[in-house]
């Protein structure tokens, strides 16, 4: 992709896809330069003026009723960042961390943060050339912002910190010295600007929706796969039965299933068979998988909003001639977004496991061998493979507990209900992750049971197939599987899945 232009307004969930893991480099576009500038000069005329302005010339949180002298102002600012980096645990992904700071860009492109267009300048560099700030998972409570996560991205602006450059780890000074980028001084409101907003728990967000949504089409292929190899019937995606409960997301993934087994030789080869009616996994598959797409179509209402606009506080307004101390930072609507989209994801790895149940227990699965295994009894098959998808599973049950009803004050009180938002993010992508997982070993079975069944599937099945085989083989007797179970991760983390079937089929 071409450079993308930063006006703080028209930025994609694309765009940030492309720049988190494709290096796509940024640029601001000239309006938004003007805007940032502007800005700048008012907040220079305010601190010349002497006026007391909250973050400008007092002290945050509690402290905001302390005026502070003007020769301190610039050691206020450096402190508020050092004192708050403070995160712990892993670090985010290195394409997270990319997304963190694009959104920071974009919202200080915005020009109603009071940066200076040099320090935003060096921020975005900093992104063109692939120095990435160490960020921590945990520490935010998500409201004042991802106060912790965001210092320690501005420590590394700083010329401090902790840095991936080039994907090496090392000192932020290191990182930027050889990208040959010179740390900034920070002057009044820009460490505020720079570690006061949600730009954390929505780039993380984010990448985890695009992941989802992904995953949906992945899903109603797994789905397909599995109902043609347990010889089930394709009745209940008619159109005709979607058509009287017309949710948008229902009939796009009754449309997918029934269109990907099309001309299917093995759907053919059991009609007017005595099994009139399949087990609910693989019945209702529609209608799970269509009212996950329905929850991320609400993911994304949010998610656009919230990647264009400025939340920050104060928010500096020099048309109006306002600096407006306010909410913005709270990162609720966010909250609720993603513990949504991890409640709703969850729901597409419990569907796929109970699908793989249908399909290795003996007692259901019409007539293939226990576990797929080769030889029951001396080989195991797919047996503990189930156990994985099972724990994953289980996990996320318990991480689809909602993160946006907690709240703990905080700050002396004065940050008294707090989002939780960061949390809401993390626990939805490893819910993402775990999902991805589930999927691949319920396609890398599918394989196993449609070989077993001797007889071809559709077109777009088949093709799938053919692609898996490539890399996994045929189980003909117990061998180590997690190697090809990553192999499948990885194929399923990819757009071959859906780019294979588009050949045959227009998935929605």
């Amino acid at each position: 992709m071409e450079r993308i232009l930063i006006d703080g307004n028209n930025l994609t969930l694309e765009n940030v896809w492309e720049v988190a893991h494709n290096m796509t480099t940024i640029a601001l576009t000239e309006e938004s330069k003007n805007k940032v500038i502007k800005c700048r000069n008012y907040v220079d005329k305010i601190i010349a003026e002497g006026r007391i302005v909250y973050g400008l010339t007092t002290g945050f949180g509690k402290f905001s009723t302390i005026t502070i002298a003007q020769e301190d102002i610039a050691e206020l600012q450096e402190n508020l960042i050092l004192s708050h980096a403070t995160g712990v645990g892993n670090f985010f992904s290195i394409p997270e961390a990319r997304a963190i700071m694009l959104l920071r860009i974009c919202v200080l492109a915005k020009g109603f943060s009071g940066i200076r267009l040099s320090t935003l300048e060096t921020l975005i560099e900093m992104l063109n050339k692939d120095v990435t700030p160490c960020i921590p998972e945990k520490g935010s409570v998500g409201a004042s912002g991802d106060l912790a996560p965001l210092s320690h991205l501005a420590l590394v602006l700083l010329g401090k910190g902790e840095a991936y450059y080039q994907g090496e780890m090392m000192s932020g000074e290191e990182a930027m010295k050889r990208a040959g980028i010179s740390p900034v001084k920070l002057v009044a409101k820009e460490g505020l600007a720079l570690n006061n907003g949600t730009q954390v728990m929505t780039a993380v967000g984010a990448l985890a929706y695009i992941r989802a949504l992904r995953l949906c089409r992945t899903a109603d292929i797994a789905h397909a796969a599995s109902l043609d190899a347990y010889l089930g019937t394709t009745d209940a995606y008619d159109p005709l039965i979607h058509q009287v409960r017309p949710h948008s997301g229902q009939l796009a993934s009754a449309e997918n299933i029934l269109n990907l087994l099309a001309g299917s030789k093995l759907r053919d080869s059991h009609k007017g068979c005595e099994n009139v009616q399949d087990p609910y996994s693989m019945r209702c598959g529609a209608q799970v998988h269509g009212a996950v797409r329905e929850a991320l179509r609400y993911v994304k209402t949010v998610l656009d909003v919230e990647i264009n606009s400025a939340t920050d506080n104060p928010l500096i307004f020099p048309d109006e001639d306002r600096v407006i101390s306010g909410g913005n930072f709270h990162g609720e609507p966010v909250a609720i977004a993603l513990d949504t989209l991890g409640i709703a994801t969850a729901e597409l790895a419990n569907i796929s496991e109970r699908r793989m149940e249908q399909l290795f227990n003996p007692a259901q699965s019409r007539g293939l061998k226990a576990f797929l295994a080769p030889r029951p009894g001396i080989d195991s098959g797919f047996m503990i493979a189930q156990l994985t998808a099972a724990s994953l599973v289980s996990e996320n049950k318990v991480l689809a507990h909602p993160a946006s009803v907690d709240s703990i004050p905080t700050s002396a009180l004065q940050e008294d209900h707090v989002s939780m938002g960061t949390i809401s993010a993390v626990k939805a992508r490893t819910i993402v992750d775990n999902c991805e997982h589930v999927l691949s070993i319920e396609l890398m079975a599918n394989c196993q049971a449609l070989d077993d069944r001797k007889i071809e599937s559709s077109q777009a099945i088949e093709a799938i197939k053919a692609e898996i085989r490539s890399f996994v083989n045929y189980i003909d007797r117990d061998r180590i599987i997690y190697p090809d179970m990553r192999k499948m991760k990885e194929f399923v983390c990819s757009f071959r899945p859906i780019e294979i079937v588009s050949k045959f089929v227009t998935l929605k």
